[in-house]
C-alpha cells in the first residue's frame, strides 16, 4: 500500500496553509494528507493565487486521482492572514495531536510540520517551548536532538549540510551547566543513530565543535572542553565512534573542515544554526531526531508580514517533504 505522509499546517494567520497548498504543484510518491481547517487551506489557496481541489482523508480508500487529502480540523475562530488569535491556539496543537497520533498508529509514515507561532499558544496560558519539546513529550520520549539540514554550494556541487544541537532552546547562561557527560553522550549516541538508521551512513564522521572561544585554549578560556566534551568523545570513540572535536566554532563551517564530516554538532542554538540558515535559507529543513517517529519541518517561521500575499516561498516545505521520503525509505531498509 502506499505511503501516507501527514503535514500539519501550522499557525493559521502565518505562511503554512499557503505553502501546504502549494504541494499541489507537484506530484509526489506518496499520499499527502494536511492537517487543518479545510476552509482555511482552501480561502488561502485562493487569496495567494493557487488552484487547490481537496480530498477528504479517509484512510481505508485510497483515491482514484491522486492529489492533496485533507484531514479536517476545525478553527476555534476565523483566521486572518498576519493576525494572530489566541483563540486558535488550541487548535494549532490540535492539528499536531492529530498527525502525532496518525504516526504512532500506522496510518502515517511521518510527519511534515509548518511553522507555529511559539508566542500566541503561551499567550493563550498553554507552556508551549517548541515542535522538538512537544513531540518528545507526546512521544514519551525521554531525549530528542533537533538537526537542521540543506544543501549548500554552488550548483552542480551542492552538499548537505548537517547541524545538530547539543542543546536548544535555553538562554545563552544555562548552557555550560545543562552540558553534562552525560548530556552530551547521549545526544551523540542519537545523532549517530539516526544517522545511520535513517540517512544511510555507515560510519558518520561527526564535527564536535567546543563550547568557548578557540575551544577553550587548553583551559584559559573555560574548561568545559577539558572536563565534559574531551572525555566524552574518547569514550565514544573506544566504541568505533569517528569523532572529530572538540573544534573551535569560529573555523569548523570552513570547507576544508566541513569535507573531514557527516555532520556537525553545535554545543548551542546560535552556534550552529547562524551558519546553517545563511548557507541554506529558503531550502533547509529541520529533523528531530531520536523520536519513534519520523518528524521534519521548514527552517523558517510564520512569516506573518507574507502571509496571504503569494510570495511565501515553498522551498523549505519542498525540501522536508523530500526528507522524509528519504528517511522512510532508510529505515525501510533497514
Amino acid at each position: 500500500m502506499q505511503k501516507v505522509l501527514a503535514i500539519t499546517s501550522g499557525e493559521p494567520a502565518g505562511v503554512g496553509p499557503e505553502l501546504c497548498a502549494a504541494l499541489a504543484s507537484r506530484q509526489w510518491p506518496v499520499r499527502i494528507v494536511l492537517i487543518g481547517d479545510r476552509g482555511l487551506l482552501e480561502a488561502r489557496a485562493h487569496l495567494s493565487g493557487q488552484a487547490l481541489s481537496l480530498q477528504e482523508y479517509r484512510p481505508e480508500v485510497v483515491p482514484v486521482v491522486p492529489g492533496l487529502e485533507v484531514l479536517h480540523v476545525p478553527l476555534a475562530a476565523p483566521a486572518q492572514p498576519g493576525k494572530l488569535d489566541v483563540a486558535n491556539a488550541r487548535y494549532v496543537l490540535d492539528t499536531l495531536d492529530a498527525a502525532i497520533e496518525g504516526c504512532r498508529d500506522g496510518r502515517f509514515a511521518a510527519m511534515v510540520t509548518a511553522p507555529v507561532q511559539k508566542s500566541i499558544i503561551n499567550a493563550a496560558g498553554i507552556p508551549f517551548t517548541g515542535h522538538t519539546e512537544y513531540l518528545a513529550e507526546h512521544t514519551d520520549t525521554a531525549r530528542v536532538v533537533m538537526m537542521l539540514a540543506g544543501e549548500y554550494g554552488p550548483v552542480g556541487q551542492r552538499q548537505w549540510l548537517r547541524v545538530a544541537l547539543a542543546t536548544t532552546h535555553l538562554p545563552l547562561q544555562a548552557v555550560s551547566g545543562v552540558l553534562t557527560q552525560d548530556e552530551l553522550e547521549q545526544v551523540l549516541r542519537i545523532l549517530h543513530g539516526d544517522l545511520q538508521r535513517s540517512f544511510g551512513l555507515a560510519s558518520p564522521r561527526i564535527l564536535v565543535a567546543g563550547l568557548n572561544p578557540h575551544a577553550g585554549e587548553g583551559g584559559y578560556m573555560g574548561r568545559e572542553e577539558i572536563d565534559v566534551i574531551e572525555p566524552v568523545l574518547e569514550r565514544l570513540r573506544a566504541e568505533g565512534m569517528q569523532l572529530i572535536g572538540p573544534l573551535p566554532a569560529d573555523t569548523m563551517f570552513t570547507p576544508h573542515q566541513l569535507a573531514r564530516g557527516d555532520a556537525v554538532l553545535a554545543m548551542y542554538h546560535d552556534q550552529g544554526l547562524p551558519v546553517l540558515k545563511f548557507a541554506t535559507f529558503g531550502g533547509g529543513i529541520n529533523v528531530t531526531l531520536g523520536l519513534p517517529i519520523i518528524r521534519t519541518s521548514v527552517d523558517h517561521g510564520t512569516a506573518l508580514d507574507l502571509a496571504g500575499t503569494g510570495r511565501a516561498d515553498p522551498g523549505s516545505l519542498y525540501a522536508a517533504v523530500e526528507c522524509a521520503l528519504e528517511m522512510i525509505q532508510g529505515r525501510a531498509g533497514q
